[in-house]
């Protein structure tokens, strides 16, 4: 992959509880942004292999397919494939002195703007992608406050 959009953010939760919360796709609606509704998920979801497939809100990424590949202590990523790029997403936790430190990374090539796709993601692309996954954390933030009993 020749693009990567990176975010990160303090979470009042430990790991375990962290990651849990991230994968449980029921909860996505409240802090994955862009996130409408599910299409279909396999019942092994979370474990390596297994397939989510969602649409976003209107004038978002479309239908966004996710295959884990990786599912170990303290990191979690999914294959993305969408009209617009494909890409792999990766969060990783860490201990830290407030609760956890979540990375948030996507690595992607862009499947749409043949050869301006370079000029389009300089602009455009890789700034909305970093904002999108930072705001995503802050709300995966609020809602392991919630959690947490800590709001």
């Amino acid at each position: 992959m020749g693009r990567t959009a990176r975010a990160s953010e303090v979470v009042r939760l430990a790991p375990e509880a962290t990651l849990a919360l991230w994968t449980d796709v029921r909860r996505w609606p409240s802090f994955v942004e862009g996130f409408a509704r599910v299409v279909e998920l396999d019942e092994q979801w979370p474990a390596e292999g297994s397939r989510l497939v969602w649409e976003s809100s209107p004038g978002g990424r479309g239908r966004v397919t996710e295959k884990v590949v990786e599912r170990g202590t303290g990191r979690f990523a999914t294959d993305v494939f969408e009209d617009a790029l494909n890409g792999r997403q990766a969060v990783s936790v860490l201990e830290d002195a407030e609760g956890t430190r979540v990375e948030l990374g996507l690595e992607y090539e862009l499947t749409k703007y043949g050869p301006l796709s370079g000029l389009a993601d300089a602009l455009f692309i890789r700034r909305a992608l970093r904002d999108s996954l930072g705001r995503t954390l802050r709300r995966l933030a609020v809602e392991a406050e919630d959690d947490a009993g800590l709001r």
